[in-house]
């Protein structure tokens, strides 16, 4: 009888530890499929879902402040030296604030302090960003995403701002651009025209017109993509002159 209430006084408060930790996992949006390997990582998930919940506060502007659109793509984030991955964001770009969704439709806005970096899936596309700090007058602290990456790398930051009464003259309305940058050498410089490219990497402009004539394409900073096609050609092309 003793060796009966001894063995019920020991499991009984481990049952009830384990029932309280699997209540703050739910809380947390993590689904009881996921429970196991998720108790594991607790303390990692407690950072993961770190952030304050979302509210819209511009419902009355027209159109979106994030990229590409305002539902939630698949993609991961880091934070410190932990890859989360198998998330559901998106990118508020008028505030360069990374937004994840759990399982239980919570929207949190994920601190930005912790977040060095993620990836969204969009169109069957991968975008990767990195934070940077802002450590000169060129670039402003946020997130960048690489458009190429060779001994150069080719950084681009989307923005949104609010145009007042842009729509009728009643209605304000989100307006998007985009800012390249080149960082060589360890150092960075801005990209307002195609010209730049090749006087950073010393390529003459007849090398450049004819890539661009024999590729078909139009070079524009209009396009990100299109800078990226002439900062690899560029890249390259320094390379083999060496």
């Amino acid at each position: 009888m003793f060796m009966k209430n001894l063995f019920l006084s020991l499991i009984i408060p481990l049952l009830i530890l384990e029932a309280a930790l699997a209540g703050n996992l739910y809380s947390a949006g993590i689904s009881k499929t996921a429970m196991e390997p998720a108790m594991q990582d607790n303390k990692d998930y407690q950072i993961l879902y770190n952030g304050r919940i979302w509210r819209n506060l511009y419902s009355r502007v027209r159109g979106t402040q994030f990229l590409f659109t305002d539902a939630f793509m698949q993609g991961s984030v880091v934070m410190g030296n932990r890859l989360f991955t198998d998330l559901y964001l998106r990118y508020d770009i008028y505030n360069d604030e990374v937004q994840i969704r759990t399982d239980k439709d919570i929207i949190l806005q994920l601190n930005k302090e912790m977040v060095s970096g993620f990836s969204l899936i969009y169109n069957n596309r991968t975008y990767n960003f990195k934070k940077l700090e802002g450590d000169s007058a060129v670039i402003k602290g946020g997130y960048y995403n690489t458009l190429y990456k060779g001994r150069a790398e080719l950084l681009v930051s989307y923005k949104k701002e609010i145009m007042l009464l842009a729509v009728d003259r009643k209605y304000d309305q989100f307006d998007q651009y985009h800012r390249i940058y080149l960082r060589k050498g360890g150092v960075i410089y801005p990209i307002r025209k195609k010209s730049d490219l090749p006087k950073l990497f010393g390529v003459n402009k007849k090398d450049v017109k004819n890539f661009v004539k024999n590729r078909r394409i139009t070079v524009t900073v209009k396009d990100p993509d299109s800078i990226s096609s002439l900062a690899e050609f560029c890249d390259n092309f320094a390379k083999d002159e060496q």
